[in-house]
């Protein structure tokens, strides 16, 4: 990676996504660039200058003289904040995303995030009262909080709200249909978990791309995505007018289930609480860390998940 000179002539750099070279690769017609999208991800809009002394022509001339980074090829990294277009420009707030952890079904764990328990073992283990009992379920038999049973398909669910997050305008407020979103797009690594809904369904992704990054797209009116309709401030967290809302589990990968490989050459160990059996009150694990993006089709507004995933060592 480098940065390209940018203090003279405007310079277009122009890469293939690691993608778009596989499926030109197959040589069979199929490549065809229907859409594109543009990114600001170098520029620090703090740089125009209104007083410059040589006048208004110069006002943004630093801006445009910021060295830009040389194109490549990573789809899953190059663009994390994207240019967007709205018809009204009179806009005082735009859309964001925000995750709705109100519902005790859709908290976090106490350090604000989502363990996935891989396999059933660690889930509860049958009530086992040994060294190798679960995690996932508390000395009172209730499912803890922010753990998804990555096996059974149960426990925490993460939801994920989009609308105008204001007090300024009345949530009663219909959201503009260019600010209301309709489709999501869903990033996660393949080889450790797949989506699915909150009843179990598994999504198939749009592709896999080299780096093992999963790419789901998921509309308005699946079972993954619908509209927010309630009103009522204790159950949302967007405070103006709401769009549509996703939720969604994560179901741990086959290679998870079975095998620790992952988690040694990609994780760590921790000990976590368990169901305080036979007097020993905490089981040992191996985790992986890594996270979940959901971003807006139309909005580009996305956010990222902060994801564990845990299995009994």
């Amino acid at each position: 990676m480098a940065f390209l000179d940018n203090s003279g002539d405007i310079i277009l750099d122009v890469v293939l996504t690691d993608h778009g070279r596989k499926v030109l690769s197959k040589g069979d017609g199929s490549f065809q660039i229907t859409k594109f999208a543009l990114c600001d991800e170098e520029i620090d809009y703090s740089l125009y200058n209104k007083t410059h002394a040589s006048g208004s022509s110069y006002y943004d001339l630093e801006i445009l003289q910021t060295p830009i980074l040389e194109a490549f090829t990573d789809n899953a990294s190059s663009m994390k904040t994207r240019l967007v277009t709205y018809d009204n420009l009179e806009l005082l707030f735009l859309p964001v995303m925000r995750l709705n952890t109100i519902a005790a079904q859709n908290r976090q764990t106490s350090d604000a995030a989502y363990y996935i328990c891989v396999n059933r073992e660690t889930e509860d283990n049958s009530g086992s009262d040994s060294v190798f009992t679960g995690v996932g379920v508390s000395a009172d038999g209730k499912e803890n909080a922010g753990f998804i049973f990555g096996e059974s398909l149960r426990g925490a669910a993460i939801m994920v709200d989009q609308g105008l997050d204001t007090t300024d305008i009345s949530p009663q407020r219909k959201l503009d249909g260019e600010m209301r979103e309709t489709s999501f797009i869903v990033q996660l690594d393949d080889r450790l978990g797949k989506l699915v809904d909150v009843n179990g369904s598994q999504a198939e992704p749009d592709y896999v791309d080299d780096d093992n990054i999963a790419f789901y797209t998921l509309d308005l009116g699946d079972t993954f995505v619908k509209e927010i309709t309630s009103v009522e401030v204790s159950n949302n967290v967007i405070k103006g007018p709401r769009g549509s809302r996703m939720q969604f589990r994560i179901m741990a990968s086959m290679d998870l289930n079975t095998s620790s490989y992952l988690f040694t050459t990609l994780g760590g160990t921790d000990s976590l609480t368990n169901r305080t059996a036979n007097g020993l009150t905490k089981s040992s694990v191996v985790y992986i860390d890594t996270t979940v993006r959901i971003s807006g089709v139309k909005t580009g507004a996305f956010i990222d998940v902060p994801i564990r995933y845990i299995r009994l060592s």
